[in-house]
């Protein structure tokens, strides 16, 4: 029976990480130039779907998300649904409530 392979058997090397190191620049380097335009109140969205790749890309590389079982992944992604529809009714309250 063949044993599971651990993180530290594959060989990946060092390109996958300077790849998403870079794209966390480049995506910082586009938040802070999006804080500069006056998007009106679509700014906020805007700035939390950055947050949300950027995120998105620390959790499944850095923190080895894509080597994770099925089960654990459709555990986050229920736990990131639940979140986001809150966060969607938190917003829609306050932007009809006036």
């Amino acid at each position: 029976m063949k044993e599971k392979e651990t993180i530290s058997d594959e060989k990946t090397g060092y390109r996958p990480y300077l790849a998403v190191w870079a794209a966390l620049l480049a995506l910082t380097g586009i938040t802070v130039y999006v804080a500069g335009i006056d998007l009106g109140r679509y700014g906020i969205i805007v700035n939390i779907l950055i947050a949300s790749v950027k995120a998105s890309l620390v959790v499944y590389i850095f923190m080895h998300l894509k080597h994770e079982s099925r089960m654990l992944k459709a555990m986050l992604f229920f736990v990131l649904s639940t979140l986001t529809v809150t966060i969607v009714l938190t917003f829609m309250d306050v932007l009809y409530r006036y």
